[in-house]
């Protein structure tokens, strides 16, 4: 890796790239979402010597003139930028495909274009839905049961297609659930966290039942750099994940626990999935990015909420999330 564009580098996973790879020395090259307000989304909060050695680029991943002057001169490209709000895309499933379909497609043609040396497509442990069997490999069968999973898995097969007809040098990278400081609003840790930090009693939850394979950013970020120095990875799809699982219920008792023990969790209606839509198990195995690269998991999932919940506990950082509003 010698110049690197990463896309949706202004979100949670992709600003904690951003910053790992500039720490690492590497030139590296940010993709964000065009807007008039000139914001970078979570880059702008990056500590001054890591912004001045970014360079950014505006645009918008659904313009393939856009992307492919972006990805000129850069031999890898970490492709993160995606919409993964799964209730949104139940009445927005248009935005959906244009953004995760047709915006992976415009990164795999300019690829082919370009001739760039490795592009790793971040994927999500949402295409295989609800567990068939644990751990989960990478050999589980998929099932779209959000429109959202349904592009996720879309734009998969979109990448092995070009691996295996054009000798793409693509890789798919699937993280399971990240969590850490910068999530969204429409994650359940910070939905949880900021609804406690800002002292409310009743913390509105959905289903409480479903289980989650919980990865700290710092681990899922590692897992990206450990897959793109790794030749062996080329051509494969890979997990992220701990290789283990906690109901979201144990998980709000946990943080209610840690940070205010008289709040009593309450169910929100308009939180729960549809029936055949939610995903009632995520656990996922380690097995193949531990064969094919130096990956480890670093950290536990109690130290990376212990992390995580001081970073919520800043009000600069809180006041960023309206806790009061469900953000779908």
């Amino acid at each position: 890796m010698k110049n690197i564009l990463i896309t949706g580098a202004d979100g949670f996973i992709g600003s904690h790239l951003t910053e790992e790879l500039v720490k690492q020395g590497f030139d590296v090259k940010t993709f964000v979402y065009y807007n008039s307000f000139n914001s970078w989304g979570w880059l702008d909060v990056l500590p001054q010597k890591i912004r001045n050695k970014i360079e950014i680029f505006s645009g918008d991943i659904r313009d393939p003139n856009g992307v492919r002057t972006a990805m000129e001169e850069c031999d890898t490209v970490f492709h993160l930028a995606a919409l993964i709000a799964i209730p949104f895309s139940y009445h927005s499933p248009d935005s959906y495909v244009d953004t995760n379909i047709k915006g992976t497609l415009n990164i795999l043609q300019a690829a082919k274009l370009l001739n760039t040396e490795r592009v790793l497509i971040t994927s999500t442990s949402e295409v295989y839905g609800t567990a068939q069997f644990v751990p989960i490999t990478e050999d589980h069968p998929f099932q779209g049961q959000s429109p959202y999973s349904a592009t996720k898995i879309g734009a998969d097969r979109l990448a092995e297609s070009f691996y295996r007809s054009f000798n793409q040098p693509v890789t798919i990278v699937r993280p399971f659930n990240t969590f850490g400081p910068r999530q969204s609003a429409r994650a359940v840790i910070p939905t949880i966290i900021t609804q406690l930090q800002n002292g409310f009693n009743e913390i509105k939850l959905g289903d409480l039942t479903p289980t989650r394979d919980f990865v700290y950013v710092k681990d899922t970020v590692n897992g990206f750099i450990e897959i793109a120095k790794s030749s062996k990875t080329i051509g494969q799809e890979i997990n992220i994940a701990t290789q283990s699982e906690i109901s979201i219920g144990a998980l709000a008792t946990e943080m209610i626990r840690q940070i205010n023990p008289d709040a009593k969790i309450v169910c929100d209606q308009q939180r729960i999935r549809p029936e055949r839509s939610e995903v009632n198990r995520l656990f996922g195995s380690n097995q193949k990015i531990k064969e094919l690269t130096n990956w480890s998991q670093k950290f536990s999932l109690k130290e990376g909420l212990k992390e995580t919940i001081y970073w919520f506990s800043k009000k600069e950082n809180l006041i960023k999330y309206k806790a009061g509003i469900y953000n779908i």
